[in-house]
């Protein structure tokens, strides 16, 4: 059975698609650029910036749907322009290195643009029996 969740949490989808998608034991969230939660707007500050905004609100639809970090076994990186990944990573540890559970498994691909002219996007795929 595959089940269509969407978020009463976070801003609703610009376009037409589920949130996430919930099949077996698995969970799909569609890719998530750096909106913020109140103006429906894109965060100023690039790649850094937005990515912490992604994981907040990554957090936001884990909490909401049963899920925590644990769950979480892998993550997809769209980004525009790699020479600031670095700041990316700054992000992304940030996270990672304040809580108990190992990082996902991980994949970067460089794309050429984004919705929104967002820098980053994130696709994420969670396991929970």
């Amino acid at each position: 059975m595959i089940d269509h969740l969407n978020s009463e949490i976070l801003i609703a989808p610009k376009f037409k698609y589920s949130q996430l998608v919930k099949a077996g034991s698995h969970y799909y969230c569609s890719g998530l650029i750096g909106l913020d939660n109140d103006t429906g707007e894109l965060v100023a500050g690039g790649i850094g910036k937005e990515t912490e905004t992604i994981l907040e609100n990554l957090q936001l639809l884990m909490t909401e749907f049963g899920l925590d970090w644990g769950h979480l076994a892998f993550a997809r990186v769209y980004a525009v322009d790699f020479a600031n990944f670095a700041d990316f990573n700054i992000a992304w540890e940030a996270l990672f290195n304040t809580i108990s559970v190992p990082p996902p498994a991980r994949s970067s691909v460089g794309v050429s643009a984004l919705p929104l002219n967002a820098t980053v996007e994130i696709e994420f795929t969670f396991y929970k029996e």
